[in-house]
């Protein structure tokens, strides 16, 4: 389908590539800030210098800075995407329902919080997470250093400059290096709720004069000098001969995101080069339960790593390569991320989010490691750095990953674009497949691939188009279909139809539509938070993890949710409510990704023609199984973003980590 990557003497020791001898300063660099931090007992000086690596790097900001070379656009202007959290509890008991966690900080503390913040004119509703988030002292450290604010999910630098203010009177000022400090880490935790694990220095430094820094330069050489961020070259355009100086992009990024990002490149590499050779082809072929994904059986029968792109058709080979290893006395198993195509699968599947808490899958070795033999991870592109370096982390040696999706759809939520990197650095064999998606469905969504909206022939109406005016019509004719016409055309209940529109916001996003759905199909009073009995929900137990399921009862314990994603039964309680579940008869595509239903209606009202890009309308467009009916207001935006606006970029270390290691490899096999 279209759209679918010490002390060795110098005179024995062997020669090291360029690329491995970056790989191996980088490592040195941050052991030696990993140390400082620990033996530091104050901040660094205001204006100390830096020395060896950081030094050489804050020289190519400056460099970057004089005008050499322009800023990259800002990252502000990337789709927001939250950020993804780790794996789910391990789930309790069958005969008793799951709980929610509840707020963790003691309720003095939280009180301390929001005492602070009622008094300096601060936003109190933050006062629970700031107490989680800073610690039991967490009021005595705001009053020390107001900007530590910026920690909190949802605050901006206004709202913490005006709380500095309402505490330091005539001591605050735009240049005070708690500021400085705590919004070069904001702008970067920014950048990784947009999908990026690192950003160029001249546009961190250009983010931070657009706040007022007056010495982003200096703000940025502060946070290296205090081990805060990290520094890296990159290489920039094709290699050049040995007495030329290779052009180099400097890149800073929170410590999570880059080491994530180096473990995932380290454990892609070792499965490569732990792998024991070829299998047999000729027995895995006559193990195959037939013709499909024949090609990806040989592959994966001779490789340790293996990548697999195709549409919602190519679904079929990864089972396919899952039932043969199995035949062959294979550990296999397949991992997913929605539990719905777990349970499709059948035998010997698992989702992400189960096989990493250890609820579900084979279970771990003695060493920790899953014990398997092949790991097919289907829905690929939803995989970020940090949940991807723990599943590669988790096989051990010798193992086969085979990493499969489509990669036409939206990335993931969190930082990363873990399958496109590896595509790009082409460090292991890659298999397209060459069924394509049937129908009018599938016709529309691959022309959609390939940058063309086509008008597609549906003598069935598997696609519908729903012209309308303005806004309320778009809600009206949307009800309509879910609750009747789709019913009635199709036979498909109204649970089996999924809304998908642009945002959550604005007179026809989810929140509007839902509205309106629930009125529809299940009116009541809300007494719980506003929700009822029978509601459709999404749960989203962390950030960037949605989980769909309904309302069951409400009681002093909190809201009852049967979310089969969640382990069946599960209890949020009241205090968690409003920040965990919403209403589910519509969601927005990054929502939707991994999952499908019989039917979909796609709202496009016309205040979102702005959000429209190819990669969402060919999400949107391809949760549809039977029949897709599309509310359109926007006009000529939506063949102009299919044909004209791709994916926004996300700057990632990924594929030139892979690169480095591969020629690294090789070097090393050519010397022996």
């Amino acid at each position: 389908m279209a759209g679918q990557g010490d002390g060795v003497d110098a005179a024995a020791a062997p020669a090291v590539s360029e690329a491995a001898a970056e790989l191996a300063a980088q490592k040195i660099e941050r052991e030696r800030i990993a140390r400082r931090k620990a033996e530091r007992t104050a901040p660094v000086e205001a204006g100390a210098k830096l020395s060896g690596t950081a030094a050489d790097l804050l020289a190519a900001v400056r460099a970057v800075e004089g005008g050499q070379q322009p800023p990259s656009r800002y990252f502000d202007d990337a789709p927001t995407a939250p950020r993804r959290v780790p794996a789910p509890a391990p789930a309790p008991a069958a005969d008793r329902p799951r709980r929610a966690p509840r707020p963790t900080a003691p309720a003095e503390s939280v009180d301390a919080v929001r005492a602070l913040l009622a008094r300096t004119g601060g936003p109190e509703a933050v006062a629970v997470k700031a107490a989680e988030i800073l610690g039991e002292d967490a009021a005595g450290r705001l009053a020390e250093d107001p900007w530590q604010l910026l920690a909190v999910p949802g605050v901006r630098p206004t709202q913490a400059d005006g709380f500095a203010r309402a505490l330091l009177g005539a001591d605050c000022g735009p240049g005070d290096e708690r500021r400085t400090a705590a919004l070069v880490a904001w702008l970067l935790a920014q950048a990784a709720l947009k999908g990026h694990t690192a950003l160029e220095a001249a546009v961190l430094t250009g983010a931070l004069g657009q706040y007022a820094v007056p010495d982003p330069a200096g703000a940025l050489e502060q946070a290296i000098g205090e081990g805060a961020v990290l520094v890296f070259q990159e290489p920039v355009g094709e290699p050049v001969a040995d007495d030329e100086e290779q052009p180099v992009k400097v890149l800073v990024g929170l410590e999570g995101c880059a080491l994530a990002e180096e473990s995932l490149a380290d454990g892609l590499a070792r499965l490569i080069n732990t792998f024991g050779g070829a299998a047999d082809p000729q027995q895995w072929a006559k193990a195959a339960p037939g013709p499909t994904g024949a090609e990806l059986v040989r592959a994966v029968a001779g490789h340790g790593l293996v990548t697999h792109t195709g549409g919602e058709a190519a679904r079929a080979e990864p089972l396919a390569l899952l039932a043969t290893a199995r035949a062959l006395g294979l550990r296999a198993w397949l991992a997913c991320h929605s539990p719905a195509t777990r349970d499709r699968a059948g035998e010997g599947a698992a989702t992400v989010a189960g096989l990493l808490a250890g609820t579900e899958g084979p279970g771990r070795d003695q060493d920790g490691q899953l014990a398997l033999d092949l790991l097919v991870v289907t829905d690929a592109p939803q995989l970020d750095v940090e949940s991807a370096a723990a599943l590669v982390e988790s096989v051990p040696d010798g193992a086969r990953l085979v990493l499969s999706g489509d990669p036409g759809v939206l990335g993931s939520a969190g930082p990363g674009r873990v399958f496109a990197d590896l595509l790009a650095a082409r460090a292991c064999p890659q298999l397209a497949s060459r069924v394509p998606d049937p129908g009018p469905l599938g016709e529309l969504v691959s022309g959609i691939g390939a940058g063309e909206l086509l008008a597609v022939e549906a003598p069935g109406k598997e696609v519908v188009i729903v012209p309308v005016r303005d806004a309320g019509e778009a809600v009206h004719r949307t009800v309509q279909l879910v609750a009747e016409s789709v019913p009635r055309a199709f036979g498909i209940p109204a649970e089996g139809v999924q809304v998908v529109t642009p945002g959550h916001g604005g007179s026809a996003g989810t929140r509007a539509l839902n509205a309106a759905l629930k009125e529809r199909l299940n009116p009541g009073p809300g007494r719980f938070r506003g929700f009822d009995p029978g509601d459709r929900i999404v749960y989203v137990p962390s950030p960037g993890r949605a989980l769909p399921g309904r309302v069951v009862t409400a009681d002093a314990e909190g809201l009852h949710l049967d979310c089969p994603g969640a382990g069946g039964r599960v209890v949020v309680p009241k205090e968690a409510v409003e920040s965990a579940v919403r209403h589910g008869w519509a969601v927005t595509a990054h929502q939707a990704v991994g999952e499908r239903w019989p039917g979909v209606v796609v709202v496009l009202p016309g205040d979102a023609a702005d959000a429209l890009s190819r990669d969402w309308v060919y999400t949107a467009f391809g949760r549809a199984e039977r029949h897709l009916s599309v509310v359109h207001g926007v006009d000529q935006a939506l063949p102009r973003a299919v044909a004209e606006v791709l994916p926004k970029p996300r700057t990632t270390r990924l594929t030139g980590l892979l690169r480095a290691l591969t020629a690294a490899a090789a070097a090393g096999e050519a010397r022996e």
